[in-house]
Formats: C-alpha cells, structure tokens, sequence
C-alpha cells in the first residue's frame, strides 16, 4: 500500500507540472511561439556549425571544406544524416557506414545552442540585447567544449569574441561602471554618443582588468609551485568576457568559476586518494599520488569561467541583488 501511494503521488506531481506547463503556454501570444521556435531552431542550426567548429579549428582544418564527414572512416554526411539532434538519435549515435560511435558531444552542443538562443530570447526579447547575447552563448560553448576535450581555448574563438564584444559595446550598454563615477552632469556629450562612448571604454577597461588579474594569479602560482596554472588562453577567454559583460560581471564571473573549478579539481585529488587507498592499502602511496595529481594535472579552466559566465548573464543581477540584501 505504501509503495502504491508514492506512485500515486508522483503521477499527481507529474499531472499537476503538466498542467501547470500548459497552462503557462496558453498565456504567450502566437508572436511569441514563432518568435521563441526562431530563436531555438537557428540555435539547432548553429549549434551544428559549432560542432564543426570544436573539431576542426583546434586541428587547423578549414571549417568550410571539405564537407561534413565521419572523422573514423571519412564517408561523407548525406544531408539526412545532419539535421540536429535528430540525426543523432535516429543513428543512435553510431555512423551510418562504420558503426563507430559518434560521441554525444555533438548532440549536447547542439541542444545546448538553441536553448540558450531560446532563453536570450525569453529573457532580452526582440532585441539587439538578444542578438548579442545568441552570440556570446555561441563563442563560449565552442570554447567550453573545446576546453573540456582538448584543453585548448582557440585564437579563433577569442580573438574574433574580444572584437565582437567591443563592436556590440556600441550597440547595447555593457554593465556600467565608469558613469558611476562621472559627477551627476556626465560629461556633457550628446546623451546617444555618451553612453556608446562610456560602454565602449567600460568593456575596453573589464577586457584590460580581468585579463590581466587572470594573468597575474597565472604568473604568481606558476613561480611559486613551479608548474604552469593557466595557459594564455585563460586570459584572453576572461578578455572577451570583459568586453560583453563588464568589469562587474567579469569578476563575478571569475568568483563562479573559481569556486567551482575548486571543488571540481578537489572531488579529483580525492577520488585518487581514495582509488590508490583502495588499490594499495597504503595512505602513503595514495597521498603521494594525490599529491601528483594537485600538482600536474591540468584543470581546464576555461570550462568553469566559460559556465560561470553564461550563470552571470541569465542570473547575475539575481545573484548580486541577493548578496546586497544580506547587507542593506
């Protein structure tokens, strides 16, 4: 009987979130159905792109020819077998012509895309604000992606990412900080050329400090243990977010993905320590080689600064209006 209540139980939660699913799409407008299934399908088509993206560009290979190919035996994608996700489940995620598993990255990446295209529509509407934000979604899954498999972060995501952040500066206002500091008059431009001006050099100034805070702690930790903490494509990863984000949201940024990387490096030098234990029955042995994995194994960073940028995008104001209400 006990166990017949808790089915019951959780059919009537699985009924009332049904509901409740539909009742909330009832209330959006036919505008915004069409608007949000064009946000998420160009996320499926360009989360596709960017699948070719993470594999080609860390191996120097052109992203334009040849065409879309199984990297294990070479036969050549029929246009059936690239459509975005579905393909991926229909093959059950083996190519069609040698069986080799296709790894689930491609359909992660891909569904990842659009519902983020989705959600910056939801969240900034129609509006440049959206646009800018599609676009840095785009960059850092390539980079978080790439990051996790390789442990590279591509010239050809940042680079591009830094000039993109500073162009759409210019377009929507980045968090502010320097306005903060002007006396109560501003500087006395024309109000459309002030703050263009003042968002541009609050990117300009976000890029210049969070990359250069990235490269110092990089730099000390490397003289000090004597092993290379973070590679340049960290600071240049932290530059880009500066120019889209701003200074605020920058270092917030890093907080994130400092506090997870954290507990994620040290889940890993416990989960050693205790296999060697296991292994070896000997604390020793297995504090020796937590020891080596502290200090040589590479975290890829990037993946953390990557996903603590995308939490400060949709929940960043959130977080800091909490943290100010613990105060004021």
């Amino acid at each position: 009987m006990r166990g017949s209540s808790k089915v019951t139980s959780c059919a009537s939660s699985a009924t009332y979130n049904l509901l409740t699913s539909l009742a909330l799409l009832s209330t959006l407008s036919s505008d915004e159905l069409r608007y949000g299934a064009t946000y998420f399908i160009f996320g499926l088509a360009f989360g596709s792109f960017l699948n070719v993206c993470i594999h080609r560009l860390p191996r120097g290979l052109s992203i334009v020819q040849p065409g879309s190919a199984c990297p294990k035996c070479g036969n050549a994608l029929k246009p059936y077998d690239n459509i975005p996700i579905l393909s991926w489940l229909l093959l059950r995620g083996k190519c069609r012509y040698c069986k080799s598993p296709i790894s689930i990255r491609y359909w992660l990446v891909e569904l990842l895309t659009a519902l983020l295209f989705l959600a910056s529509y939801w969240r900034f509407g129609v509006h440049f604000t959206a646009l800018k934000y599609c676009i840095f979604a785009f960059l850092l899954i390539g980079l978080i992606f790439t990051d996790a498999e390789l442990k590279l972060l591509p010239d050809a995501f940042t680079l591009p990412g830094i000039v993109a952040g500073l162009v759409l500066s210019l377009l929507v206002p980045v968090e502010p900080f320097l306005s903060i500091l002007l006396p109560q008059g501003g500087t006395g431009m024309a109000p459309h050329f002030e703050w263009r001006l003042l968002s541009f050099a609050d990117a300009v100034l976000a890029a210049i400090f969070v990359a250069g805070f990235i490269w110092i702690v990089g730099e000390a930790w490397t003289r000090f243990r004597g092993v290379e903490a973070m590679g340049f494509g960290d600071v240049k990863l932290m530059a880009m977010v500066g120019t889209f984000v701003g200074l605020k949201m920058a270092l917030l940024t890093i907080l994130f993905g400092s506090i997870v990387g954290s507990a994620a490096g040290l889940t890993i030098v416990a989960t050693v320590w205790v296999k060697r234990l296991r292994r070896y029955n000997s604390a020793p042995r297995a504090f020796t080689a937590a020891q080596n994995v502290l200090r040589f194994y590479q975290l890829p960073f990037g993946v953390f600064l990557g996903s603590g940028a995308l939490v400060v995008v949709f929940f960043g104001h959130r977080v800091l209006a909490w943290y100010w209400s613990l105060y004021l």
